[in-house]
């Protein structure tokens, strides 16, 4: 799946496989954490860019690990808990909680106020149709069309395409789109990114203008 990647972190398994359900069905990428200490990790290892954490955890409990996490990121962090105390909610947005859902909830409900903060940190989902002047994309048909003509691209070329437009204008090092379009370990240098941008500019026609070289840096991707 090519959607935006999200950690779930919660302790029952029988509701973080439910919740990933639906989030997959969706057309989100899932990934999946039992306690605090895991989902660290795997923010480490991965390009996340959403996390639903749970309050009460053995291990390391939500607090803490959304404490930890605010040190060196800002990733959206959408709570999840039994407790509906008002104090525990203030309580969550000050540590820097960007959400918060209260058990039991309706996963419907929460994949859309999952859709909801990917929008407002500048993420798009994978139902969405989005356009920038001749360029449209269907996500949920991975459909690339330019100048009303459908485009072919490769799978890379396509998560590239994606990539950029979730981090439209803002400055992508080679070394960024390396690690998360083709992972930490892949064995490859930055002329692979070099090879893969040029062949999706001469795809994108006219529209391929948008991908800005940065020179000693990387690549740009104009979404005005």
């Amino acid at each position: 799946m090519l959607g935006s990647r999200i950690l779930i972190v919660e302790d029952e398994e029988r509701l973080r496989k439910i919740i990933k359900k639906y989030l997959v069905n969706a057309g989100y990428t899932v990934y999946e954490a039992e306690n605090g200490e895991e989902a660290l990790s795997i923010v480490t290892l991965k390009d996340i860019e959403l996390i639903i954490l749970d309050v009460m955890m053995p291990v390391m409990d939500g607090w803490l690990t959304l404490k930890t996490l605010r040190k060196t990121s800002k990733i959206p962090v959408m709570m999840l808990t039994a407790r509906t105390d008002e104090a525990d909610t203030v309580f969550g947005f000050d540590l820097g909680a960007d959400d918060y859902v209260s058990k039991p909830f309706r996963a419907r409900e929460l994949v859309a106020r999952v859709k909801a903060l990917l929008h407002r940190n500048g993420k798009v989902a994978a139902t969405d149709k989005v356009s920038y002047g001749e360029l449209k994309i269907d996500l949920q048909a991975m459909r690339v069309i330019v100048m009303d003509e459908d485009i072919i691209l490769s799978p890379k070329e396509y998560e590239l395409l994606i990539y950029f437009i979730n981090n439209g204008n803002q400055a992508l090092s080679r070394e960024q789109i390396l690690n998360r379009i083709w992972g930490y370990d892949f064995e490859g240098d930055d002329r692979t990114v070099d090879t893969v941008v040029k062949r999706l500019r001469k795809k994108l026609l006219a529209e391929g203008k948008r991908i800005n070289t940065i020179r000693g840096i990387g690549y740009r991707f104009e979404i005005n």
